[in-house]
């Protein structure tokens, strides 16, 4: 590693630090309805949209009808995506006069759901397959209300924590109104801004064609780009508006648009930390989830810069220099954009994946074995090093009523959080919460690796020539492996032969893709084929698993938190604001992660480091 890179880690995580108590005293303000500085403007806007769709803002709602409402107008967005999807062609805002043909039904289902979700995997060339109306209203409008979901999800949570014998745990239209109104809308409205000036496109041409200087003719894509960068980045939703994602100099053009696009990966799930604390009145316990999660977060981003910036021993042995001088970076560039570097690629890898964002400015399928892991791990643990907005979160508390179970059972103390008992009810939801997210990945990837299917069809002409990329990482092109000449062509299988990488990093794909999916992440390794039937329904249902049969049990548990009584203090209390309890909450998420998924790792990232390591092809 260069003094370089770690300054840059270390920078971006101190302004971090500096940005999480100021927006989370705000979110706190905005959530426990007290005065903010935006109330002249938004307040007479909030009461219209109330008056407008017959919303009681005093109702407190139990949390089944607040889980009620969450999947009634989920559902509801996915059915009116879906079918927008499919009408494209027939709808305004459509220079490229895209429609059914590059969105067939299975596509359409697998995008749907993919943004209804929060994970925004798109198994598609976006450019070259939904116009800018879908872009617009079909996709963005989901980046804002998944986002704004996600935060309800966690507040309505501590809400749970912080209400004594209550019945309700708050208003879930809300909790949404209030999330996008008065979070997501002015900071995107000015980070929108940013982009433009920074050189991000935001208009309604049609896409220019030019001459290169060697001749040749390029099209160059055009569009909307700021306003769906900003709420994709901020919302941790990722997906892209071009195929290369944040790689690509029109969503991505500068250094410093790109520091400040992982800064606001992170701005809401570390301000809600805060947030946390200020709700249950001790910002200790807020600090004490922050820590657990930086200390986290930095092992993770120097761990994957390690391996990237030491690069493949077997490029040195043949004489090549892989050190990092003042003529050369170093390590492993392959996948990497010249403008960031390894650092900032590492990064950006370690940040994209800790939340659920998925947005890539590199090739995860292009990282050194162990690299390449960390991203992997990060999604498997559940996403809670930060995580997405809300949903970060509200796993981490999970984790942390194992934690204090696990404690309890340990040293003979009251498993008690924040004054509530953790009881049977509590600790079953937390286990169920675990077992469906690790159930999820290996269910679906252990079936796609182990079946051969001729499930292949032509697809769109974009599908043809590029394999199915995650939602936020750049399609690879990919060879399609054709096993006979008949028309439409056959592909072989939903495994081995839909993926560019036989072997140990073969695998990794597939159980990257699933992992990415039921983690509502949404990037993916690339170089496998996902733009089949059999795989837009698979890792749509891996997504929406991922996403609601996680929210459900969380609600439980807040509704049932929220029943409680309020336990004083006492001897045998473990105490939940201390160091000890920051090691016991880092220790319980990486036992669980570990003892669920090592297998799967030792058969994927970690064979292929030692088959690198000794010389292999892998």
């Amino acid at each position: 590693m260069t003094t370089n890179g770690v300054w840059q880690i270390l920078i971006y995580f101190l302004i971090v630090l500096a940005l999480t108590k100021p927006i989370g005293i705000y979110m706190a303000r905005v959530f426990t309805g007290e005065h903010t500085w935006l109330d002249p403007i938004l307040k007479p806007v909030e009461r219209l949209f109330y008056h407008i769709c017959g919303v009681d803002p005093d109702q407190d709602m139990r949390w089944t009808t607040y889980a009620y409402a969450l999947l009634m107008f989920s559902a509801g967005g996915l059915l009116l995506t879906y079918a927008l999807l499919r009408l494209q062609g027939y709808l305004p805002f459509n220079p490229q006069h895209f429609g059914a043909k590059q969105m067939p039904p299975d596509l359409a289902f697998n995008t749907a759901v993919s943004f209804t979700s929060n994970t925004n995997w798109q198994s598609y060339v976006p450019e070259r397959t939904v116009s800018y109306f879908s872009n617009m209203v079909s996709l963005a409008i989901h980046n804002w209300m998944s986002a704004a979901t996600g935060i309800a999800v966690a507040i309505a949570l501590i809400r749970g924590l912080v209400r004594r014998s209550a019945q309700g745990i708050g208003n879930f239209w809300v909790d949404l109104m209030r999330a996008t109104l008065y979070i997501l809308l002015p900071i995107c409205l000015v980070y929108s801004l940013f982009l433009v000036w920074q050189g991000v496109p935001q208009n309604f041409s049609h896409s220019i064609q030019v001459t290169t200087l060697s001749g040749s003719k390029q099209t160059i894509p055009q569009g909307p780009v700021a306003s769906q960068e900003a709420i994709k980045m901020l919302g941790t939703n990722g997906g892209g508006f071009f195929n290369a994602n944040s790689a690509h100099p029109y969503e991505n053009p500068t250094p410093l648009s790109n520091f400040i696009e992982m800064i606001s990966i992170f701005l809401i799930p570390a301000g809600l930390t805060y947030t946390f604390g200020k709700m249950v009145g001790n910002t200790r316990q807020g600090w004490t989830i922050f820590t657990a999660m930086s200390v986290l977060f930095l092992a993770g981003a120097f761990t994957c810069y390690h391996f990237e910036q030491s690069g493949n021993p077997n490029i040195a042995r043949l004489g090549v220099e892989t050190r990092a001088s003042v003529g050369q970076p170093g390590g492993n560039m392959e996948g990497k954009e010249v403008r960031f570097g390894i650092a900032d690629s590492a990064l950006f890898a370690t940040v994209t994946t800790d939340a659920s964002c998925g947005a890539v400015n590199s090739m995860h399928d292009s990282f050194t074995p162990l690299g390449g892991m960390v991203p992997l791990f990060n999604i498997m643990i559940g996403e809670v090093i930060f995580g997405g907005v809300g949903a970060g979160l509200y796993g981490m508390l999970i984790f942390a009523i194992l934690a204090i179970f696990i404690a309890g059972l340990m040293v003979g103390r009251t498993p008690e959080y924040l004054g509530k008992k953790i009881e049977q009810y509590e600790v079953k939801m937390a286990t169920m919460i675990v077992l469906i997210l690790a159930a999820d990945i290996l269910c679906f990837t252990a079936l796609s690796t182990n079946l051969t299917l001729p499930i292949g069809r032509s697809g769109s002409a974009a599908a043809k020539t590029h394999s199915g990329s995650g939602a936020s990482s750049s399609s690879s092109l990919a060879s399609w492996n054709r096993v006979d000449g008949s028309n439409p062509p056959i592909y072989e299988g939903a495994t081995w032969n839909n993926v560019n990488n036989p072997g140990a990093h073969g695998f990794s794909e597939i159980l990257y893709a699933y992992t990415s999916a039921t983690g509502n992440n949404g990037s993916a390794f690339a170089g496998i084929t996902t733009d089949t039937p059999y795989y837009n329904l698979t890792l749509g249902l891996a997504m929406l698993i991922g996403r609601f049969l996680m929210i459900i049990p969380v609600l439980a548990i807040a509704g049932s938190l929220a029943a409680k009584k309020y336990v004083p203090v006492s001897a045998g209390t473990f105490p939940t604001d201390s160091g000890t309890f920051v090691m016991l909450l880092i220790g319980v998420v990486i036992i669980v992660g570990a003892l669920t998924f090592f297998p799967a790792l030792a058969l994927g990232p970690i064979v292929e480091h030692f088959q690198m390591l000794s010389g292999m092809r892998f």
